[in-house]
């Protein structure tokens, strides 16, 4: 029995000659959070969504909870009722106001009664600090904030083993990045597991166990905050924080 409950072992992955992972390895206890950082192309997104099962790696190994997830007949609508997902465009159904966008997947995949999809629904909302004021309202009605909190709150109410989350606050205006941070920040400090793709160098140091930085495809370099952050070993990953610093004007990134 593996002691992680999440391990990605040697993953690789084309789109026709294009090779975006290459070799792609990482493991993380249940209650960890881990940043993933680097530039655009480096194989983020594509990474996460292998994990969550939206694209099927070309080869390599995926274990969730033990179970080898990428194995031959493995229902992977099963596997994503354990992974909670958060999309960089919020993915929130405009037809249905914000407590019935938490509900759904509560009645149709974990088959809760209404009563019990409403009030897990509820506390959910208000555990990202949606209002009850806010449960009728509709995506459109309501500003990029609120609506990536009810995206959270989707998915943190599925109880999901582990959260994925790809750059949640770069469609979001600035004003409004900071109530999304907090959000992750509390689910963070909750020892919920978190696997997040962002350039939010302060919520990367101030909560992540470890930051991995990817380029061109593989893992470059790994390491706590204060390793990766402050004394970076390779030098792909001084210039990535270095064009960091230069838009930001510190070393965290904006937050």
């Amino acid at each position: 029995m593996s002691e992680y409950l999440l391990e990605v072992q040697s993953i690789e992955k084309r789109f026709g000659t294009q090779e975006v992972l290459k070799g792609v390895s990482l493991s993380m206890h249940k209650g960890e959070t881990k940043v993933i950082i680097g530039p655009s192309g480096a194989g983020k997104s594509t990474l996460l969504r292998c994990v969550n099962l939206l694209i099927k790696p070309d080869s390599g190994r995926i274990f969730l909870d033990n179970q080898e997830i990428t194995a031959k007949g493995v229902d992977a609508s099963k596997v994503r009722e354990q992974i909670g997902f958060v999309f960089q465009h919020f993915n929130l159904f405009n037809h249905l106001n914000a407590i019935r966008n938490v509900e759904l997947a509560l009645v149709r995949v974990k088959k809760l009664s209404e009563a019990d999809a409403h009030s897990r629904a509820k506390n959910a909302l208000e555990d990202v600090g949606i209002t009850e004021d806010l449960f009728t309202h509709y995506p459109a009605q309501m500003s990029g904030g609120q609506q990536q909190r009810v995206a959270i709150a989707r998915a943190f109410a599925m109880e999901p083993k582990i959260i994925l989350l790809d750059e949640p606050t770069s469609a979001l205006d600035p004003e409004l990045i900071g109530e999304v941070l907090r959000v992750m920040e509390k689910l963070a400090e909750q020892k919920s597991t978190l696997l997040a793709v962002t350039h939010e160098m302060g919520f990367a140091r101030k909560v992540a166990d470890e930051i991995i930085f990817m380029d061109n495809g593989v893992v470059a370099e790994s390491g706590s905050p204060s390793e990766l952050l402050t004394h970076p070993q390779q030098e792909r990953t001084k210039r990535f924080l270095g064009k960091m610093r230069e838009l930001y004007g510190s070393s965290e990134g904006s937050n």
